[in-house]
């Protein structure tokens, strides 16, 4: 069915330049102009149909409303008081949303590691605004994103793309599953207590208390993210996991040499262990030696890809998108950060090689961004058919109905692939 609307804006229940500062933020829907994927009347008919049939998750999206300006973001993130898209999220198609929150809210003064504190602080925040509404229903399990299918809402699933703030502390994992987190990733890029991130040089692999985090999130039911894993941390979790689990955001690297992107090594191992992997649209992440504009074509090559390689019973989608000027806040945080990671040619918007952003985390920042050796590809001001997650959720829809895929094959990765993992995950 059709989504209900919603009126609610966030933090509507305490008074705007009285309890909070408020700031110009961006508008949800058409802050540039659309890309719809063309179909036929008969393919529209289909479109809608399915839209109205099938449960559409999302596995990894940024769900927060960004400035229009992208250099107040390391401000808005500071006073931690980040607005949830309620407008947007009900014209989309997707039911439920895998939410990645400022997970590195004190990223712009350290680079090691994120505040325990700062982590607990964003989650209590978001999840009072939302006490505050109707729409979105925080996802406990399966059930609660059938229901919001049922009843024209969206399930909201907190997420956090890395365990550094758990330091050497296993029970926080479960402190983080009652605040209502049910994805943790085990490295943002950087190494931490668990094992090697994308960006380093050597890749030492799970550790041991890695491998005791890995068993915990097992036993509290936490699904486990490696899109941001060193590629043999990566091979270790799927070893040592006995759930599957997900790359939730990643695209092939035998289509574009990034360390974004995933060896064909490490897609095999996560679906051969009943995993799925989401495809990845941040700003310049998945392009492809054909189609080296990023767009909702390179995109869908990176889909196709990794649906040939490993099967479509193992993919589905995380488009890693946001409400606001996505390349604008990759330049923001690599500017403020100073990164030499994030100063490959081209890393100033001019043409050329340059990192390849890993999405918006603590508010959109690309501090996962990774400089690699690969050819000169235009640079977009947004990825075009794809650019947020309510244009996302109706054009992948689009795009697999234009190119003939069943019903069937549709539904499994718009969403049944995802829940076959959810429930043997979750508890």
């Amino acid at each position: 069915m059709k989504k209900s609307p919603s009126t609610y804006r966030s933090f509507a229940y305490v008074e705007s330049g009285v309890d909070y500062k408020p700031f110009d933020l961006s508008v949800e829907l058409d802050r540039v102009e659309g890309h719809p994927v063309e179909l036929t009347p008969e393919q529209e008919t289909r479109a809608s149909r399915l839209a109205d049939d099938l449960v559409m998750i999302s596995l990894h999206e940024h769900l927060g409303v960004f400035p229009a300006n992208p250099d107040q973001t390391p401000e808005y993130v500071r006073h931690g008081r980040v607005a949830t898209a309620f407008e947007a999220l009900a014209a989309s198609n997707w039911d439920a949303v895998f939410d990645n929150l400022l997970d590195g809210l004190c990223q712009i003064h350290s680079l090691h590691g994120w505040k325990w504190t700062e982590v607990l602080h964003d989650l209590g925040m978001r999840m009072c605004d939302l006490a505050h509404q109707d729409f979105l229903i925080t996802a406990r399990g399966t059930d609660d994103i059938h229901r919001a299918h049922r009843d024209g809402k969206v399930a909201w699933i907190p997420s956090i793309e890395g365990a550094a703030m758990i330091e050497n502390e296993l029970d926080r994992i479960e402190i983080l599953y009652g605040f209502g987190l049910r994805l943790l990733g085990i490295t943002y890029s950087e190494a931490n207590s668990l094992g090697s991130g994308l960006k380093e040089p050597r890749d030492g692999g799970l550790t041991t208390f890695g491998r005791r985090a890995v068993e915990r999130m097992n036993k509290v039911g936490m699904l486990i993210d490696c899109s941001h894993v060193g590629d043999q941390t990566t091979l270790d979790v799927i070893e040592t996991s006995e759930k599957p689990i997900m790359l939730t955001h990643i695209g092939a690297r035998a289509l574009w040499d990034s360390k974004r992107l995933a060896p064909d090594d490490v897609l095999k191992a996560c679906a051969d262990a009943g995993g799925v992997i989401g495809i990845e649209a941040a700003p310049h992440t998945t392009i492809t030696r054909d189609t080296p504009r990023h767009s909702i074509q390179s995109y869908m090559e990176h889909f196709e890809y990794i649906a040939d390689l490993v099967g479509i019973d193992h993919v589905s989608f995380g488009p890693d998108t946001v409400y606001g000027d996505h390349v604008g806040l990759h330049r923001t945080y690599s500017s403020r950060l100073s990164l030499k990671e994030s100063r490959a040619a081209g890393s100033d918007g001019t043409s050329g090689a340059r990192a390849s952003g890993g999405g918006a985390s603590s508010g959109g920042a690309s501090s996962g961004a990774v400089a690699v050796a690969a050819p000169a590809y235009p640079q977009v001001e947004y990825v075009a058919g794809i650019e947020n997650p309510t244009e996302g959720s109706h054009n992948i829809l689009r795009w697999l109905v234009k190119n003939r895929y069943s019903d069937e094959d549709i539904a499994k990765v718009l969403g049944t692939n995802a829940l076959r993992v959810l429930e043997e995950v979750w508890w």
